[in-house]
């Protein structure tokens, strides 16, 4: 763990000192709010134990300097500017990481400021009812002797976590870098169901890719876009707590703490691989569906290629027929008009004639189109 030693400097909040000095653009910082805004809950504890719960930030001020050994656990979720601000002229918040609090759409990342750590995490939940994907941010102020936790979005449920530290003294006395584990060890385990759904969605995906389903190319798009997500909010954990391990003998970390985030970064290398091998999937899922589109839509041109021919052989038979008969219903009609002066129409073998010639042309027009294949 990367935090400092807290010697000395719990002295600058004593109410006998000046107030303290920000880092923050602005030159006076405005005074923390009498109201609760944005304050999810904040509470000062000192050995592990509640010392006092708070409505305000000035309250919490207040209380954490009457409290010289205590530290100041402060929950909010999508803070005003005058808040943030007032943080971070009474914790000497760097004005960078204001900024970053200030705005969502962060990724996840840790940075140091001084006396302070910056933690950005990217929280998952997975829906059940629309079968997706909702992510949310959590950005954290850690300290000697207090933690920020400033949240946009509705995950993660930090309450568990606090009555989890609670409920566990010894812990939660280990100061603010255990309830970072504690932060990071909820994030991680909110994954698993995530990845539980992914799993179960693309099983469902592959059986609709087989079966024809029409929409399970827009399924598979909308999906390998949250996987992206997903991996976003994973895969730079991974550097992150190779980071905070890096510096467990440098910092003095306590075993315990070293031991449930060396059991984090395991279960967050894990999610991370599963992910990767999610994007694999569905990427490979598309290939499987555009050739199976392929080959269904030339099965469809084929079909209708036969159609087409088999219609045009039933063309051709027709007009053949159409053809055969037009001759005899063409001397038919000439020699049916009754004319007076008509050649052949007073002759004694003029009706045998007529039906010979009938005969004659409906015979070759026969063996033409049957020599051509039409009949």
């Amino acid at each position: 763990m990367t935090l400092p030693s807290k010697k000395n400097n719990w002295r600058r909040r004593l109410p006998a000192d000046p107030p303290a000095t920000t880092t923050t653009a602005t030159t006076t910082a405005p005074a923390p709010p009498d109201r609760r805004g944005s304050i999810v809950q904040a509470s000062v504890y000192r050995d592990g134990r509640k010392v006092a719960s708070l409505t305000t930030l000035a309250e919490t001020f207040r209380r954490l300097r009457e409290e010289p050994e205590g530290m100041a656990w402060i929950g909010l979720h999508r803070p005003s500017e005058a808040e943030l601000l007032s943080l971070a002229d009474e914790f000497d918040l760097h004005e960078l990481a204001v900024e970053d609090a200030m705005e969502a759409h962060q990724r996840p990342k840790l940075e140091r400021y001084g006396d302070t750590l910056f933690v950005v995490l990217r929280a998952a939940r997975y829906l059940d009812a629309q079968e997706e994907v909702d992510f949310g941010e959590l950005h954290i102020f850690i300290g000697t002797d207090f933690l920020i936790t400033v949240r946009h979005g509705a995950a993660p449920d930090l309450s568990s976590v606090r009555r989890r530290m609670e409920e566990t003294p010894e812990l939660l006395a280990l100061g603010p870098e255990a309830v970072l584990y504690a932060i990071l060890d909820a994030v991680v385990d909110e994954y698993v169901p995530v990845v539980a759904g992914v799993q179960n969605d693309i099983d469902e995906i592959e059986t609709e890719v087989f079966r024809g389903d029409p929409a399970v190319s827009r399924r598979i798009y909308e999906l390998s876009r949250e996987m992206v997500e997903f991996q976003r909010a994973t895969r730079p954990l991974v550097g992150m707590l190779n980071s905070l391990m890096a510096g467990f003998a440098k910092y003095g970390t306590d075993e315990e703490l070293q031991r449930r985030l060396r059991d984090v970064a395991d279960h967050v290398t894990h999610t991370s691989e599963r992910v990767d091998g999610f994007r694999q999937a569905l990427t490979d899922i598309l290939t499987v569906n555009a050739t199976l589109v392929t080959q269904q839509q030339n099965a469809e041109m084929r079909a209708l290629a036969e159609a087409g021919f088999e219609q045009n052989e039933e063309i051709k038979k027709i007009s053949s027929w159409a053809a055969i008969l037009f001759a005899p219903t063409l001397v038919g009609t000439i020699y049916g008009m009754n004319f007076d002066h008509m050649p052949e129409l007073h002759w004694v073998y003029g009706y045998p004639f007529a039906i010979l010639l009938m005969a004659v042309v409906c015979s070759s027009l026969y063996v033409v189109f049957k020599k051509r294949d039409w009949l």
